[in-house]
């Protein structure tokens, strides 16, 4: 009895924080442009591109770590041109932002997921890979997990991206900006399918991509409260516990170490850390970096 209480004393530490969770869009997120583009069927929200305008979303409120996660049905049929985005993001021109975006291809030809971290204001970390479904006929849920030792980018729950904690090697990792989340759709033919070679079809809007079961299970933070403070606030300590700090979720595991290989052997198209047009010198990060 006393190991039971024990336990259950554990758990209950872990929960007692308040944080946000939600499967409804509009206790967490709202609008962010073009409403008349915007269309409710029951619990799935529809965002609509045509040639007068995109639209987009964002969370009410700013997080720091956790995990965000929505369910978003891509566009079908010829999406050329188009982006569908899903980002966390802090403001400023010193910002930290971690980003999904959905590549739209002409028919029959397979989406293209492109990932980008930028720490500090700097990005340029882009990596590509394709699918081992199609995106555009069902559901599937898309997942950023946030710690102060690595971001990790899911799909349907298995790794395809890991950026590590590497302060230790004097390399900047986002760990003291709160981020509001979002999403959007948008014209983006200068460059979004095969280098902007294949230009948007407006014959065939409007674009839409649909979504459902909206997460957030994580730390909230005031706009009020200080950065450093926020930091604190959404650290745990002797008195309380986030499931996040947990170190069972330190790294990635044995299965999902061996799930985020299998993506980047068989997915993978392009990898920052291996373009030397562009880096001549390997970034640092990539020369330190296990995945």
């Amino acid at each position: 009895m006393a190991k039971m209480s024990v336990l259950l004393g554990f758990l209950l530490g872990l929960v007692m924080v308040v944080l946000a969770s939600s499967a409804k869009f509009d206790e967490l997120f709202q609008a962010s442009w073009a409403l008349d583009h915007f269309a409710y069927e029951g619990e799935t929200l529809k965002l609509k591109l045509d040639n007068y305008s995109g639209a987009g979303f964002g969370s009410k409120s700013k997080y720091l770590f956790g995990k965000v996660s929505i369910q978003i049905k891509l566009v079908e049929g010829d999406s050329a041109g188009t982006v569908t985005a899903f980002y966390m993001s802090s403001d400023g021109p010193n910002h930290n932002e971690f980003d999904f975006e959905f590549l739209g291809n002409t028919t029959g030809e397979p989406y293209l997921i492109q990932t980008n971290v930028y720490v500090n204001g700097v990005g340029n970390r882009e990596q590509r890979l394709d699918l081992w479904f199609d995106p555009t006929k069902d559901f599937h849920t898309y997942s950023v997990f946030w710690n102060q030792r690595q971001v990790v980018f899911l799909v349907d729950e298995t790794p395809i991206r890991v950026h590590t904690n590497l302060e230790n090697k004097g390399i900047p990792f986002p760990r003291d900006q709160p981020m509001g989340v979002y999403s959007s759709i948008w014209n983006a033919d200068d460059w979004a399918t095969q280098g902007g070679r294949v230009k948007t079809d407006w014959s065939h809007a409007p674009f839409v991509a649909s979504y459902r079961n909206f997460e957030i299970d994580a730390c909230e933070c005031p706009v009020s409260v200080a950065a450093a403070d926020n930091a604190k606030k959404c650290s745990s300590s002797g008195e309380k516990r986030y499931w996040w700090d947990e170190p069972m979720v330190a790294e990635l595991n044995l299965h999902q170490s061996h799930q985020l290989l299998w993506v980047r052997a068989n997915h993978m198209i392009y990898d920052y850390c291996t373009d030397t047009t562009r880096f001549p010198v390997t970034p640092l990060e990539c020369v330190h970096h296990r995945h």
